[in-house]
């Protein structure tokens, strides 16, 4: 029999009973019952309940850009490759909901911790915004994004443009929150050009974008 990744297996626990409870409502004897394991082996792998859901909260960061460095086509075209980065992490978003609803409620929490905790949730945040910030930065090099913004700051803007998609927007049509949107209001923004600014406004289809075409 292949080895049992224990530590895998608590985090996987912690995941699922946060889909009906809140952190505070979780204990780690819950934990124990569910993995099924004793609490001596929580403490092999955790510091506290704190270290085991932070844990499971920066596993999704890793998660996302090992998915990212795996299934972005690094000689695509950059918007190509935007719209693939954008899919990749909004389905992550959607299909692993209660590890996104952890990444949020430790996000909200690390905001009011200092020390050690919260340097280690910022440095695996920096992690895949750096991730996305390389996309980005193809984009400035072909002309397409403004230079005169740090990659690292758009790139966490546009992360947290599907945060809001994920979280926000989740009942409304696709039609007004399809990723093709996201990428357009992203790369193009939200105001109506000016006569002669001499810059159209890209029109979306889907799979293919104006951007790539000029």
């Amino acid at each position: 029999m292949a080895k049992r990744d224990r530590r895998a297996e608590i985090m996987q626990a912690a995941e699922k009973l946060f889909t009906s409870r809140r952190f505070h409502e979780i204990t780690l004897d819950d934990v124990v019952q569910e993995a099924r394991v004793g609490k001596g082996t929580i403490y092999r792998y955790f510091q506290n309940k704190d270290d085991l859901f932070i844990q499971t909260a920066t596993s999704g960061f890793d998660e996302l850009c090992d998915l990212l460095a795996k299934k972005v086509p690094g000689n695509a075209l950059f918007t190509q490759q935007l719209l693939g980065a954008c899919r990749h992490i909004s389905t992550f978003f959607s299909t692993r909901r209660q590890l996104f609803r952890i990444m949020q409620s430790e996000d909200a929490r690390m905001y009011w911790c200092r020390g050690a905790m919260r340097q280690r949730w910022v440095e695996h945040r920096k992690r895949l915004a750096s991730a996305v910030a390389g996309i980005v930065r193809k984009g400035v090099r072909e002309g397409k994004i403004r230079a005169d913004v740090p990659v690292e700051i758009l790139a966490s803007f546009l992360l947290g443009m599907l945060r809001t998609r994920a979280r926000e927007l989740a009942d409304v049509p696709e039609s007004s929150r399809s990723l093709e949107l996201v990428v357009d209001l992203f790369c193009q923004g939200a105001g109506k050009p000016g006569r002669g600014a001499g810059r159209p406004s890209a029109a979306i289809v889907p799979g293919r974008f104006a951007a790539d075409s000029r």
